[in-house]
C-alpha cells in the first residue's frame, strides 16, 4: 500500500476536527476498491472512532447522488452545529427506508462509501482518502462480497459512480490516493 495503516492512523490522529468536535475521514472510491476494509482497519486502530458505511444512506440502486446529499444534511451539518447526527438506514432487500436512528458522539467518524468525499461534504472533512483498482478486480470483489443482490445492478451503479466522480473530481481533490492490487489494503 505504500503508507502503512499505523502511519496513516498516526497521521489521522493529528488532523483537526472540522465537523464541530468530530474529525471526519472520507474513504471514497468506486465499488470493490477496498473502502470498507480500510475503514474497518482505521476504525479498529483509532480511539473513539465510529465507522459509517454510506450504503445506509443511498435510497436504492439509483440513489448514489442523493446518498451523498444525505451524508451532509443528516450527519455532517448536524455534527458541525453541535447537534446529534442521524441516519435513516436503507433496507436493500425490501427496497425501503428504515427507522431514523441517532449516531453516537465520537471523536473520529470514518465515512466509507462512494460519494462521501463530495464537494458539499468537503468543508466538514479532515481528510479524503481515495481508493481505486483495476475495474475487473473491483467488480469481482464487489460481487464476491454482495453476490446476487449486486450483480444485476453493477453496470447501473458503475455508471452513477463515473458520473458523480467526474462531476465531483473527488480523486483529484483527495489527500491520499491508494491503488489496491490483488487484495484490499492489509494492516501491518
Amino acid at each position: 500500500m505504500g503508507l502503512e495503516i499505523a502511519e496513516l492512523t498516526a497521521r489521522i490522529a493529528e488532523l483537526p476536527p472540522l465537523a464541530g468536535p468530530t474529525r471526519v475521514i472520507a474513504v471514497d472510491g468506486p465499488a470493490g476498491s477496498g473502502k470498507t476494509t480500510l475503514a474497518a482497519q482505521l476504525g479498529e486502530r483509532l480511539d473513539g472512532a465510529l465507522v459509517l458505511n454510506t450504503d445506509q444512506l443511498y435510497p436504492g440502486w439509483d440513489g448514489l447522488a442523493e446518498g451523498a446529499e444525505r451524508l451532509v444534511d443528516d450527519v455532517l451539518r448536524p455534527l458541525s452545529e453541535g447537534a446529534a447526527a442521524a441516519v435513516r438506514p436503507w433496507d436493500w432487500l425490501s427496497d425501503s427506508e428504515g427507522e431514523r436512528r441517532s449516531l453516537p458522539a465520537c471523536e473520529t467518524l470514518i465515512v466509507d462509501g462512494a460519494g462521501c468525499g463530495s464537494r458539499a461534504a468537503a468543508p466538514f472533512l479532515s481528510m479524503i482518502i481515495w481508493l481505486d483498482g483495476d475495474p475487473e478486480l473491483r467488480q469481482q470483489r464487489a460481487l464476491d462480497r454482495d453476490g446476487e443482490m449486486f450483480a444485476p445492478h453493477w453496470e447501473r451503479w458503475a455508471r452513477q459512480e463515473r458520473q458523480l466522480f467526474e462531476l465531483e473530481q473527488t480523486r483529484e481533490r483527495a489527500d491520499l490516493i491508494i491503488l489496491t492490487a490483488t487484495d484490499p489494503p492489509q494492516s501491518t
